[in-house]
């Protein structure tokens, strides 16, 4: 009697810790920010985590140091109405986004608060994390989702964004989630600063591993100051092929983004020829793209390319050729040269205000 009681004991413990038990979901929502306020990727994060169940608190993880951070803080207790709360790790050793120090702090912020789920954009910043801070919590990641049909079942594209595939996780909490920004857009919000809003805590590192800095160090951050829009949340991406031959020609796609208030993009192909930075490149092993407006000179449409602006709003394409691919998934094609196409946008289009 006494052992039957106890296995029964045993299953209804393993029920409680089950992962098909949401009743008393929350989640955790990696941030990142940038010059004190929190980036609009992070918050495409949170409506991810909203769409996981009806009552499912959700708090906001920001680490780093300074003022800038706190600054990031408060003004995440307002960015959005989903948000139940913001932690804060303050110190030196978050000042650079690191895999290692991330991971612990992950490690050490789960183990506390033992949330079901544990999110973060699938970008440079999430998908350099995530997948360490797993390996920390002995759970599989699922990664590049692209839609939500349950509490743990997760829809991403497979075969280079050719197909979906439908995952069903089965493992324990945390279930970690990288999700695609651009398939969970923020809704225009209003938020009433005067209710209070969520509550900001301090995490507590006295715990945290003196080794948790790792075997990786930051050495330099490099960036284009440009004035122009950021190329993962811009409303319109203007983006150049190999056909533009040469980094000096490659400027007169600069310019067109300049008049179109757009970001400026690149193909694989572009940047491996020293056109451009790595950090323009859009495409499968690039940046996720999905603008109101994508315009593309001498863009072929290889696959690995289209994977990554293939959800664009609108696509305008101009080739040469009229037998390539990008016509197939574009709205609007021109067969033309760009060399006679772009100089003629540029004397036609009005200067930016």
């Amino acid at each position: 009697m006494a052992s039957r009681l106890l296995l029964q004991n045993l299953s209804k413990r393993h029920l409680l810790r089950s992962p098909f038990a949401s009743r008393f979901a929350s989640t955790l929502v990696l941030a990142e920010h940038e010059g004190g306020s929190i980036k609009a990727q992070s918050l495409s994060a949170v409506v991810a985590a909203n769409s996981l169940s009806q009552d499912n608190p959700i708090s906001l993880l920001l680490a780093g140091s300074g003022s800038s951070l706190h600054q990031a803080a408060e003004k995440a207790a307002t960015s959005h109405p989903y948000i139940s709360q913001v932690l804060v790790a303050d110190s030196e050793k978050f000042a650079y986004p690191l895999a290692e120090p991330w991971a612990k702090l992950i490690q050490l912020v789960q183990l506390k608060g033992d949330y079901s789920y544990v999110i973060a954009t699938s970008d440079s910043f999430g998908k350099n994390i995530l997948p360490r801070a797993a390996a920390l919590l002995d759970v599989s990641p699922v990664t590049d989702v692209v839609d939500i049909n349950g509490p743990h079942q997760f829809i991403r594209p497979i075969y280079a964004g050719n197909a979906l595939c439908t995952v069903q996780y089965t493992g324990v909490n945390p279930c970690m989630l990288t999700v695609r920004s651009t398939s969970f857009p923020v809704p225009p919000i209003s938020v009433d600063s005067k209710s209070g809003g969520p509550s900001i805590s301090e995490v507590d590192l006295s715990t945290l591993d003196e080794d948790s800095v790792g075997k990786s160090r930051f050495m330099k951050l490099s960036s284009q100051d440009t004035g122009r829009p950021d190329l993962g949340s811009a409303k319109i991406v203007v983006t150049g092929g190999r056909a533009l031959k040469s980094a000096e020609n490659f400027k007169m796609i600069e310019k067109l983004a300049e008049k179109l208030g757009a970001a400026v993009g690149a193909t694989r192909a572009a940047v491996d020829a020293g056109f451009v930075p790595n950090e323009l490149q859009v495409g499968q092993t690039g940046k996720i793209v999905a603008p109101e407006l994508y315009m593309a000179f001498g863009v072929s449409g290889a696959i690995q390319h289209l994977a990554g602006m293939k959800d664009s709003k609108i696509i305008v394409a101009v080739n040469k050729d009229s037998d390539a691919p990008i016509f197939q998934v574009a709205d609007y094609g021109l067969v033309g040269d760009l060399f006679e196409v772009i100089p003629e946008l540029l004397e036609k289009l009005p200067e930016k205000k």
